[in-house]
């Protein structure tokens, strides 16, 4: 099944993390926690472990986010994480992962697995697709 939404960043707080020992590179490492809420078939919310090597000035670098979300898909409600991982350019995006983590469903979610992805419109609109299986 394909279920699509919309989501909007509620929060988003950088979070007082190094690694250590500390090494050097070309771009910065950071971490922040953010919340996001869901729009369409996917209506609910998710608190989200975001870490990033990211220059703000240029638009290159690589994420990966951990998100754990609670709501519905198609009306069946529970809870489950997902992760997903892009890397941008500048222009453009790439080399993206997106996963449901396994044996992570609750709920009526319970069983959840699959993939999905994410897209920003020229207008900002942050969309979410989940193309899942139960059981």
């Amino acid at each position: 099944m394909r279920a699509t939404g919309t989501f909007t960043v509620k929060s988003f707080t950088p979070a007082d993390l190094k690694p250590d020992p500390v090494v050097t590179t070309g771009l910065p490492v950071g971490v922040a926690t953010l919340e996001k809420h869901f729009e369409g078939e996917i209506t609910g919310r998710a608190a989200t472990l975001f870490t990033a090597a990211y220059d703000q000035e240029t638009g290159v670098g690589t994420y990966v986010a951990m998100e754990s979300f609670e709501g519905t898909l198609h009306g069946r409600r529970g809870a489950f994480n997902f992760v997903h991982s892009a890397t941008t350019t500048g222009s453009d995006r790439g080399a993206e992962f997106f996963t449901v983590v396994p044996s992570s469903g609750t709920g009526e979610l319970t069983g959840i697995r699959g993939t999905g992805g994410l897209a920003v419109d020229a207008d900002g609109t942050h969309r979410i697709r989940f193309d899942y299986e139960l059981g």
